[in-house]
């Protein structure tokens, strides 16, 4: 059995600056390392080499610097390293990144496909499913459990929106890592001096069987048009108290000042507009029991304003069973629903839902198709993405139409320190959008949309689902719509605090949140972390207990009304992210909260 792991050499994000004279991000002297999702898929892979038999193999495409990366790699039990290598490289997207890993792979025969869940510094997660689409291979993604059977079949736990689903394929097939696939590993001094010895083997893109145009600038259909800084502006103002009594007295009287306990519906009325014949925008729907969830209000009232701006209309696409939720889609700013439904359809599978909606752009031909960057839409559009040659943004928080009527696409990168504006050469442009940062418009009562129905493609579902488990209402979802949301960070000490924090949670009727050092560390699931590599979440009132404030957190929190820091050291960078701080022990100011929070 042979695995190959797919690694990116990225630089160490807490060392980038950005220097607002030259308007770009500063590497030199930036030191570099093996992208952390990456390590975890290459702990599975020698795992499972170990139990198997097999050889292990590590791949890469980037700079000279990277095969630094690939001697870190041999040193953590990779048998063999393969660097890919060429100025003709130079520029490559997600898709002409995947172009060339494909041709790399062909040569290699694998029998499992691993990458990390997304790269720590793009986090797109979009290079694994474009990767699995070329090969032609099926695709798990956000695996938490893998399982392999040397007669050639798999079994994986994969982390969903809701909770987690057991799913089971043939090999060979393209695995991404989430974090609790494998333990993060760093090797010892004598395993670096080991592998150091150990010969890299160079590829360039002659040696790949694919042309030159397919990769590089050359094969990119986007591109980053600039880079703008990320600015927090909050209060950063520090509420007094010689206790932590009077510390929650005087927080109460300035979130009654600040108007932040309270609010009435704040939601903006959609744009008025008649459907235009111009281009169509499309939004992939997500719903659920509930109905249509929150991010796909927030694309609808998104492709609203682009669709006014373009004399255009809205299209929401449903795949699955979905036609009950036509009016609320019409509601939240849909000009017509295209309903694909058919018992093959549920529950979720790529192959099946890809099949829908590749063949429904080639034949309706919209301008731009949204789809939340929730793990189903990041699982979903990578893959259509790569089966029509479209370019795709990942992760974007924001669009808007610029001059020459091109639809940019905000994208954050680098721990969130830094937004690039992304264009594309092709159409439709595709994007990801992440969920609770666009706000959702107030539903228009009364608005009509007509209903078409989509070809539902005849395809087999390499990768079947035959469990599920939800997380029921501490669930992604929840988190979103709450107005109250209780983060926490690892400064609580441990799993043993958070009994007290739900606790209190419950009687606030508040959502709990959690950084990603607390989810990495088992002490919350994935779907409560929030940040870059997590959820943005929109609430009224945000508290965070002994989080330290690292802009991968704080950058899921734009959208957030009144935060609130408490954290006994007084020089943590969340107070200067929040509106208002209390320099304290969170346990000891945890008894008195309940009642400042309700004022």
């Amino acid at each position: 059995m042979r695995l190959v792991v797919c690694v990116k050499y990225v630089p160490t994000l807490s060392a980038l600056r950005f220097d607002p004279d030259t308007r770009r991000l500063v590497r030199e002297g930036v030191p570099g390392e093996v992208s952390s999702f990456d390590l975890r898929a290459l702990g599975a892979a020698t795992a499972l080499a170990k139990a198997h038999g097999g050889e292990v193999v590590a791949l890469t495409m980037g700079p000279p610097a990277a095969r630094e990366g690939l001697v870190e790699c041999l040193a953590l039990g990779a048998d063999r390293a393969v660097h890919l290598l060429d100025p003709l490289l130079a520029g490559s997207d997600t898709l002409a990144t995947s172009h060339a890993l494909a041709g790399a792979l062909r040569r290699q025969a694998p029998d499992v496909i691993l990458f990390g869940r997304a790269s720590t510094d793009a986090e797109t997660g979009q290079v694994g499913p474009e990767v699995a689409e070329l090969l032609d291979l099926p695709q798990v993604t956000c695996a938490r459990r893998l399982e392999i059977d040397p007669a050639g079949t798999f079994t994986a736990e994969r982390e969903t929106d809701e909770g987690f689903e057991t799913v089971t394929g043939a090999l060979p097939a393209v695995v991404t890592a989430a974090e609790d696939l494998a333990e993060e590993r760093f090797p010892s001094k004598v395993e670096r001096q080991a592998a150091a010895t150990k010969s890299i083997a160079t590829l360039t893109v002659a040696d790949l069987g694919i042309a030159a145009e397919e990769v590089g600038a050359a094969g990119s259909p986007t591109w980053v048009a600039g880079v703008e800084p990320v600015e927090i502006t909050r209060r950063g103002e520090l509420v007094p108290g010689d206790s932590p009594e009077a510390q929650a007295r005087a927080l109460a009287a300035r979130l009654r000042d600040l108007g932040a306990l309270e609010r009435g519906d704040e939601r903006r009325p959609l744009p008025g507009r008649a459907p235009g014949a111009g281009p169509s925008i499309w939004v992939v729907v997500e719903s659920g029991r509930e109905g249509i969830r929150s991010v796909t209000a927030e694309l609808l009232t998104k492709a609203a304003d682009l669709a006014a701006g373009l004399g255009g209309r809205v299209e929401a696409v449903v795949i699955g069973p979905g036609a009950v939720h036509a009016a609320a889609l019409a509601a939240a700013g849909a000009d017509r629903v295209l309903v694909a439904d058919d018992p093959t359809l549920e529950p979720y599978t790529t192959d099946a839902h890809a099949a829908v909606l590749a063949q429904a752009i080639r034949v309706r031909a919209p301008r731009l198709v949204l789809l939340g960057s929730t793990v189903r839409g990041r699982d979903l559009a990578p893959r259509v993405a790569a089966r029509l040659g479209l370019g795709l943004t990942g992760d974007a928080i924001d669009l808007d139409i610029d001059a020459q009527d091109r639809i940019r696409q905000h994208k954050p990168a680098f721990g969130g320190i830094i937004v690039a504006p992304i264009l594309s050469r092709t159409r439709p442009e595709m994007a990801t959008v992440r969920p609770g940062i666009l706000p959702a418009a107030r539903p228009a009562a009364g608005r009509q949309a007509a209903v078409d129905t989509l070809p539902v493609p005849r395809v087999p579902s390499r990768v079947r689902v035959t469990g599920m488990r939800p997380l029921g209402e501490t669930a992604a979802a929840s988190l979103v719509a709450a107005k109250i949301v209780i983060g926490v960070g690892r400064g609580i000490g441990g799993p043993a605090a958070l009994p007290a924090i739900v606790e209190l949670a419950r009687r606030l009727g508040a959502g709990i949140a959690a950084t990603r050092e607390v989810t990495d560390a088992g002490w919350l699931p994935k779907q409560h972390q929030v940040g870059l590599t997590g959820q943005a979440i929109a609430p009224r009132l945000y508290v965070a207990l002994a989080i330290s404030g690292a802009m991968e957190h704080v950058v899921g929190l734009r959208r957030a009304g009144t935060i609130v820091a408490v954290n006994k050291n007084p020089k943590a960078p969340i107070f200067r992210m929040a509106d208002l701080g209390i320099v304290a022990d969170y346990a000891a100011l945890l008894p008195h909260l309940e009642a400042a929070l309700r004022g």
